[in-house]
């Protein structure tokens, strides 16, 4: 069975430098076993090809049910040289939220 990823977790995002990092917060236990197991680097890599990130890193939070994704390179050069409308990567959280993952 398939969900969109807003049915089981909210999200932010913001920029580093040339880079995005995306926060996926999870709204109970299950729905981090979920992310931890569906929501894996290659897949938000895929997700954002049109973007074309050289490199994404997943980094889990168990603390607080959370996985946070580093995207290199998409940002078109960062916050002061993009032209991308978004050149922050303050979207991208609400982009990712509509991705449909498995929850098998």
């Amino acid at each position: 069975m398939k969900t969109k990823l807003y049915e089981i977790a909210h999200a932010r995002s913001g920029d580093k430098g040339n880079h995005a990092n995306i926060g996926v917060i999870a709204y109970d236990a299950h729905g981090f076993s979920i992310l931890k197991k569906s929501l894996t680097a290659e897949v938000v890599k895929d997700f954002f090809s049109p973007m074309s990130p050289t490199k994404v890193e997943r980094f889990e939070l168990p603390g607080i049910r959370a996985v946070n994704f580093l995207l290199h390179n998409v940002l078109g050069g960062g916050g002061s040289r993009s032209l991308r409308i978004d050149s922050q990567g303050k979207t991208l959280a609400s982009v990712l939220l509509e991705l449909e993952i498995s929850v098998d």
